[in-house]
């Protein structure tokens, strides 16, 4: 396990260095032990057990080896992880067991810093005076996350509050642990299946300012708060105060979704699932954001039915709401209009100028994933995920070559990873959904 010493600040001008260096070692262990357990694997092959019995135990200690690394390292390791938790369900079931228990330990608490460092930060954030903007202030933090923690707490007036505190040296630790994770990415694509994983790393380095500034997580809290204030659905806390290292907003309780995907009867599962869809598709014509971090640990279920949200460090700025192409497109695509769609698909930049493309093989890679709009009800299920990852990733198939030669324009790549990572949870929610009534009712460009 990591200990708290690991983020402490004790500035000297070694500090960081030897955090850094510390953090990198970790890191650097994983493509060595997974080579070890591969020869390990050989040797037993030898000993007459099957290809495919080894490879399934070779892959499950392998997964469990790199989430517990990413797990005990706070910063871009704990973040890189959390961002891959969602594609659990696509993994395939002879290793999912391992994978679910150590991804379930990503979202749940690190080792906290220590309370005299929690003090510090909050009196260069706050003033010296921090204490008095707190009738009560628990010095044991309720939950702890990639690069910072959260208190609870009793504002001044009355109000119960979370406190988020950022862990110092957070910057370096993400910056060193995203530069590592970027030299293995192709070590983990092989680990999960059916994700991007290059591109997912250099959108987290990209947005790596945006996480760190509370200040503009808290703008964008704001925001959503607004536009989904009174809502019967959904509920934002609003932000009571901000600074750079510090965010306090508004105490709200519920059922996390991680204990739902683990314990949650059919119906808890099903209004979940439905809930957070409605979330998803309609927050960029609502808050003209989208909200980028799914993972099972930023939402939960309140006492009186609401989708509780939280942690909005990292959003997509929709101005103009969700492309009223991609509503285009999908309709196309369900319709089984394939050459409107390829040329709408060259049109926005989809598909090359120079990319030679049969219109039947696009459509037919796209089919599956309008799957869920055919219906007035879908079940999301890990089998159903399983499929498609399986389909896309297999070398030897037309759908993997077609996937290839499509292009996804920069502005699309959040939207669509957003997209599927909510759908990863919805289908380790197991849920069954009206998906085609959401998106009918939000997506532009679906149905007029």
């Amino acid at each position: 396990m990591t200990h708290s010493s690991d983020w402490t600040d004790d500035r000297t001008d070694t500090a960081i260095p030897r955090r850094t260096a510390a953090r990198t070692a970790k890191l650097a262990s994983l493509p060595l032990g997974i080579a070890g357990r591969a020869v390990g694997g050989w040797g037993k092959r030898l000993t007459g057990q099957s290809a495919k019995d080894v490879n399934a135990t070779l892959s499950a200690k392998a997964a469990e080896q790199l989430f517990e690394v990413l797990g005990t390292l706070k910063g871009g390791a704990m973040k890189f992880g959390q961002a891959l938790s969602v594609f659990e369900a696509a993994v395939p079931d002879e290793m999912a067991e391992p994978y679910r228990e150590a991804l379930t330990k990503l979202q749940a608490a690190a080792p906290p810093m220590p309370v005299r460092q929690t003090h510090r930060v909050l009196a260069e954030q706050l003033g010296r005076s921090w204490r008095q903007r707190f009738a009560e202030f628990s010095d044991q933090p309720s939950a702890a996350a990639s690069i910072g923690q959260v208190h609870r707490a009793v504002w001044h007036d009355g109000r119960e509050v979370a406190v988020k505190v950022q862990y110092p040296g957070a910057d370096e630790a993400l910056r060193s642990d995203l530069r590592q994770l970027q030299r293995f990415s192709r070590l983990f694509q092989a680990l999960v299946p059916g994700t991007e994983v290059k591109p997912l790393l250099a959108e987290l380095a990209n947005r790596m300012n945006e996480e760190l500034d509370y200040r503009a997580e808290a703008e964008n809290q704001r925001a959503f708060a607004k536009a989904f204030a009174g809502d019967e659905q959904v509920l934002v806390p609003r932000v009571v105060a901000s600074a750079p290292r510090v965010v306090i907003t508004e105490w709200i309780s519920g059922t996390p979704l991680a204990d739902i995907i683990r314990d949650g009867d059919t119906a808890t599962r099903d209004e979940a699932g439905r809930l957070l869809a409605e979330f998803h598709y309609s927050s960029p014509v609502r808050a003209r954001m989208l909200h980028s971090d799914p993972h099972p640990g930023n939402f939960m279920l309140t006492d009186d039915g609401k989708l509780g949200v939280v942690d909005f460090g990292a959003v997509a700025n929709l101005p103009n709401g969700i492309p009223r192409h991609l509503g285009e497109m999908t309709r196309l695509a369900l319709d089984g209009r394939s050459d409107e769609l390829i040329k709408l698909l060259r049109e926005v930049g989809f598909i090359r100028a120079e990319t030679e493309l049969s219109a039947d093989h696009v459509l037919a890679y796209l089919e599956p994933f309008t799957e869920p709009l055919l219906t007035e009800r879908f079940h999301f299920t890990r089998r159903w995920m399983q499929e498609q990852a399986g389909r896309v990733g297999d070398i030897r198939s037309q759908d993997f070559r077609t996937g290839r030669s499509l292009n996804l324009p920069p502005e699309y790549l959040l939207i669509h990873r957003v997209t599927a990572g909510t759908t990863g949870i919805l289908c380790q929610l197991d849920a069954e959904i009206p998906a085609r009534k959401i998106v009918e009712r939000w997506q532009p460009g679906f149905t007029d």
